[in-house]
């Protein structure tokens, strides 16, 4: 770049009202500034080149010359030092203008419900947009299902009175909610989805189709940064208003701060809702529409089909758009299609060979591949739209940044602040309340209540009660008596310890040793109780230390002990003799309770009545004999 062009360039300008300058070029062998007029504006402009080329420098002076003259603007900023730059050179008497939409400002969130749509008739408009963002953003996950589910659920809660984002998987989980929703529902085709077809879906389908949409839903909205924004029921930022009055509109969206997917999910939703605030004025002469210029920077990060729609027809709504990007390849081919086809000025700047080739189309035969390719820095080839005809493309050289910082960057935020945006702490409350999580509830709440469950009351807080003193019982409350189950007795289990048991007894039973006249030790006896009787004295010494383990075995607890010896009486005498339960009764039974005169005491009455045993056929039971019952 030669240097007379370097000192002629950093004077300042003073713009025409109807020309913005952007560049100058060598006519006639001076150089001489030249720029765009406002109706061929409105066919708007395309910019490319590598980067550090000087795109943005071209666009923030021509941003500038817009607020310089008054002229409604908006920019969107992935990056964000575009738009930090842009609010340090507003002079004073256009700061009252300026709306600094800056999602990075935790504590005064600003409210932007993409659900709010005052015209009946743009509710499938914002719908596509939204379906046009997402699937976008989430292609790896986007399928038909998921495409067909969504759809309805943002058809069903743009006819849902104070419908936010929130709403979303609440709908898809929350059956009483959903029911809500369906019974606002007016659309008989949207109504049917959900009465019909979607409650016919089982649990398992039902949660494989949902389980995509909630996971990325709840993760842009997990985000508090977004959340607070987008689950105001009332934005706070009128954007057809916006227009309308020719304000100023500075979205920093970012990337470093918000996240990529969501500074573009965030972006995509600004610049629909600013495509319907445009035809929206549909309703005003064209004549009496005041032009709006949007700024969008990187604009493949946002390039959904609503791109394409406001090239094909917001010229007549007076919007047009400045565009920036690196590369054609980021484009989709809806989108570029749209662009090439309806763009009446390009701009280039140095770009690489596959989008060399694409570009000489534009240019040729001026201009060929290996001039795209090799050009210097701030140097631009172009077409320029004059009066509504393009120009043969030409070369050009953008000028340095125009004007001087204002320090008004400070003084820019807090009025933004003012007007626009709240507090956090009382919209995060709002949002507790509308999820169900916090009962307290502020007059002026934006978040949608009607379907809430009412307060619940504090309970009741009694003084601590003295000993003996009853406790309260409240007047409402019936205290009845619940019957208690019983328990049949043929299902209750045998215990492990008493089968270990009775396999010891017949173990040794059976190895029990023959007596002395040809019987053995060990007789089984049925009484009356069932028990065995076993005499220590007819037992050898390896025996008796067998025997002892048993009675271990069989020894009850200290509680079965207290139980027993409330139920029968002790009787006592020198000689020892133990009893052990045969366990002849059948499993899962518990034997029937004694009658009165219990069966011990049968035994010790025959005792005393001198019975002789061949009349009972039962083992004498000698004097001075202890006998143990088991429980």
């Amino acid at each position: 770049m030669p240097a007379p062009y370097l000192q002629k360039a950093s004077a300042e300008i003073k713009p025409k009202e109807d020309i913005c300058l952007f560049a100058q070029t060598n006519f006639r062998n001076q150089m001489r500034r030249f720029g765009i007029k406002v109706d061929d504006r409105r066919r708007h402009m395309y910019v490319i080149g590598k980067t550090g080329m000087g795109k943005s420098t071209m666009m923030e002076n021509m941003m500038l010359h817009d607020i310089y003259n008054g002229l409604g603007v908006g920019l969107v900023d992935p990056h964000g030092d575009f738009a930090e730059k842009i609010i340090d050179f507003i002079p004073s008497w256009r700061m009252n203008d300026v709306v600094y939409f800056n999602p990075a400002d935790l504590d005064h969130p600003m409210g932007f419900n993409i659900l709010e749509v005052n015209n009946e008739e743009q509710k499938h408009l914002v719908a596509a947009g939204l379906m046009g963002t997402f699937k976008k953003i989430w292609p790896d996950v986007w399928s038909s299902r998921m495409e067909y589910i969504l759809n309805n659920t943002l058809l069903a809660l743009l006819e849902y009175p104070d419908s936010t984002l929130l709403g979303i998987n609440r709908l898809l989980s929350d059956k009483k909610f959903r029911n809500k929703v369906v019974a606002k529902v007016k659309d008989p085709v949207i109504k049917g989805f959900w009465q019909n077809e979607f409650a016919g879906y089982n649990d398992r389908y039902a949660q494989e189709a949902v389980a995509p949409i909630q996971n990325k839903i709840g993760q842009f909205l997990s985000a508090s940064v977004i959340r607070n924004m987008v689950a105001q029921v009332k934005s706070t930022i009128n954007i057809r208003q916006l227009m309308d009055e020719g304000k100023i509109l500075i979205m920093n969206l970012s990337k470093g701060r918000l996240g990529e997917d969501n500074s573009r999910l965030l972006g995509g939703m600004l610049i629909t809702k600013i495509q319907l605030a445009a035809m929206e004025r549909v309703d005003i002469p064209e004549h009496e529409r005041k032009d709006f210029f949007l700024y969008v920077d990187e604009f493949q990060n946002f390039a959904t089909p609503s791109f394409a729609n406001i090239l094909s027809e917001a010229r007549k709504y007076r919007l047009g758009l400045v565009m920036a990007h690196q590369y054609v390849a980021q484009l989709d081919e809806v989108v570029a299609d749209a662009v090439f086809g309806n763009v009446g000025t390009i701009v280039t700047f140095r770009v690489g060979a596959a989008d060399a080739e694409m570009l000489a189309k534009e240019f040729t035969p001026v201009f060929l591949e290996e001039d795209i390719v090799n050009l210097s820095k701030y140097c631009i080839f172009l077409k320029l739209m004059i009066d509504g005809v393009a120009s043969q493309p030409f070369s050009a050289f953008t000028m340095p940044p125009i004007g001087s910082p204002t320090g008004s960057t400070e003084k820019v935020i807090r009025i933004s602040r003012e007007r626009y945006a709240k507090d956090r702490a009382s919209i995060e409350s709002k949002i507790m309340r509308w999820s169900g999580l916090e009962p307290d509830l502020d007059e002026d709440d934006d978040i949608d209540t009607s379907d809430l469950p009412p307060l619940k009351h504090e309970k009741k807080t009694y003084p601590p009660k003295e000993r003996g003193e009853r406790s309260p019982v409240k007047k409402e409350q019936k205290m009845v008596a619940k019957p208690t189950k019983k328990v049949e007795s043929s299902n209750r289990p045998v215990p492990t310890y008493k089968k270990n048991i009775e396999s010891k007894e017949k173990e040794f039973v059976s190895s029990a040793p023959v007596h002395k006249k040809g019987t053995p030790a060990v007789e089984k006896i049925e009484n009356v109780d069932n028990t065995k009787i076993i005499k220590n004295d007819d037992l050898s010494q390896r025996d008796k230390k067998e025997y002892s383990a048993i009675r271990e075995l069989k020894k009850p607890s200290i509680d079965q002990e207290e139980k027993m010896s409330k139920k029968m009486p002790k009787v006592g005498t020198e000689e020892s003799i133990a009893t052990i339960s045969l366990g002849s009764l059948p499993d899962r039974q518990v034997p029937k309770k004694p009658s009165r005169e219990t069966d011990q005491q049968k035994i010790i009455s025959k005792k005393e009545n001198n019975i002789s045993p061949q009349k009972d056929n039962k083992q004498v039971i000698e004097p001075n004999t202890v006998i143990h019952f088991d429980s």
